[in-house]
C-alpha cells in the first residue's frame, strides 16, 4: 500500500522533527521527581544549533529508540504473517530530510552555504534521495484488498480456521512491542508550549525586533524570523532568486541579533520550569518508553 509523501516546507519539517527526533537520556537523583538529563548525539558547537540540546529531549524518544521499536514491530508482524502462510515485506524507512536534530532548524536556518544554493529548502541531494525512496520504496508489497492486507490490518477474522489477532498482525505487533509506550503526550505538549511561550519572552521579543529592523534594511518586511521561512511564496519545489536573497539576508540578520541563542536560552528556562512542575508524570512516560525499548531490543535479539 502506498504511503503518500510530498515535499514539505520548513515549518512542517521542523514540526516533524520535534515529534521524531530527540536524544537519549540519563537520570540525576532518585524517586518520582528525578529529572532526566538528555545526552547529546553530536559534539557541542556553540555556533551550530544542531548540536544544542533542550531539556525536554530527555523525555522524548530518540531516533535510535524509534528505529529499535520499529524494527521489532516489523519482526513481530512478519512472524505473525508467516503463521498464515503469507510473506510480508514492510516498507523501508525513509531517509531523513531537513533538520538533523530537534533544535537544528527549530529557530530557523543557519547554514549560509546551503541558503545560497537552496534558500529555505533542504539540500538537493537529500531531497532527491527522499523523493527517490518515497517513489520506489514506499510500498509494503501488500495488495490493496487481498488476504495479505486483511490479515495484516485485521480485516478478516480467521484464515484456514486459524484466528487472526485483533487488529491483525500489526495489532499484535503493537501489543507485543510498545503497548502505548510511545505516548509521550506530556513531553510533546511541553515542547510545543515552551516553543510558543518563549517567543513572548522580553529578550526574544527584543531579538526579533532587531532582526526585523535588519531585514527591513535589506528590503524585506517580516516581524518574526519564522515568518520569512514560512512565506507562501517559497512553498513550491522551485528555488527562486527571491527565496535565496531572503534566506541569506535572514541568516545575516540572525547572526547580528543572535536570535537562535537568545531564543534557545529562553526556551530552556521555560522547559525546565515545566519539567520540574510535571516531573512525576514525565518520569512515568520515560519509564514506559524505556521498557518498550528494552522489550523491542529483546524481540530483535530473539528474531
Amino acid at each position: 500500500m502506498l504511503r503518500r509523501i510530498k515535499r514539505t516546507g520548513l515549518g512542517a519539517l521542523v514540526a516533524a522533527v520535534s515529534v521524531l527526533s530527540a536524544t537519549g537520556c540519563s537520570a540525576d537523583g532518585a524517586g518520582d521527581h528525578t529529572i532526566a538529563t538528555p545526552e547529546p548525539t553530536l559534539p557541542f558547537d556553540a555556533a551550530d544549533p544542531a548540536t544544542w540540546v533542550l531539556p525536554i529531549e530527555g523525555y522524548l524518544p530518540s531516533d535510535s529508540e524509534r528505529k529499535q521499536v520499529s524494527q521489532a514491530r516489523k519482526a513481530v508482524a512478519g512472524d505473525c504473517m508467516r503463521r498464515f502462510g503469507l510473506t510480508w515485506q514492510p516498507a523501508p524507512d525513509l531517509p531523513r530530510l531537513g533538520p538533523k536534530t530537534l533544535v537544528d532548524w527549530r529557530y530557523g536556518i543557519h547554514d549560509m552555504a546551503l541558503a545560497e544554493e537552496r534558500g529555505y529548502k533542504p539540500a538537493a541531494a537529500e531531497q532527491e534521495a527522499y523523493d527517490r525512496a518515497a517513489d520506489v520504496g514506499a510500498l509494503d508489497r501488500t495488495s490493496q484488498t487481498g488476504p495479505d492486507t486483511r490479515v495484516l490490518q485485521g480485516g478478516i477474522k480467521e484464515v484456514g480456521g486459524r484466528p487472526v489477532p485483533a487488529g491483525g498482525c500489526l495489532g499484535e505487533a503493537e501489543r507485543k512491542v510498545s503497548s502505548h509506550a510511545f505516548d509521550t503526550t506530556l513531553a510533546q505538549t511541553i515542547s510545543n508550549e515552551a516553543f510558543a511561550e518563549s517567543q513572548r519572552s522580553p529578550e526574544v521579543v527584543k531579538a526579533f525586533k532587531a532582526w526585523s529592523t535588519c531585514m527591513k534594511a535589506s528590503g524585506f518586511a517580516y516581524e518574526r524570523p519564522l515568518d520569512a521561512s514560512d512565506d507562501p511564496r517559497f512553498g513550491s519545489q522551485e528555488v527562486t532568486p527571491l527565496e535565496i536573497r531572503t534566506a541569506t539576508a535572514d541568516i545575516t540578520c540572525r547572526g547580528r541579533s543572535d536570535v537562535a541563542k537568545i531564543w534557545f536560552d529562553a526556551e530552556v528556562v521555560i522547559q525546565r520550569e515545566k519539567i520540574e512542575a510535571h516531573a512525576e508524570r514525565l518520569n512515568k512516560e520515560r519509564t514506559s518508553l524505556d521498557e518498550a525499548v528494552k522489550k523491542a531490543a529483546d524481540v530483535v535479539a530473539g528474531a
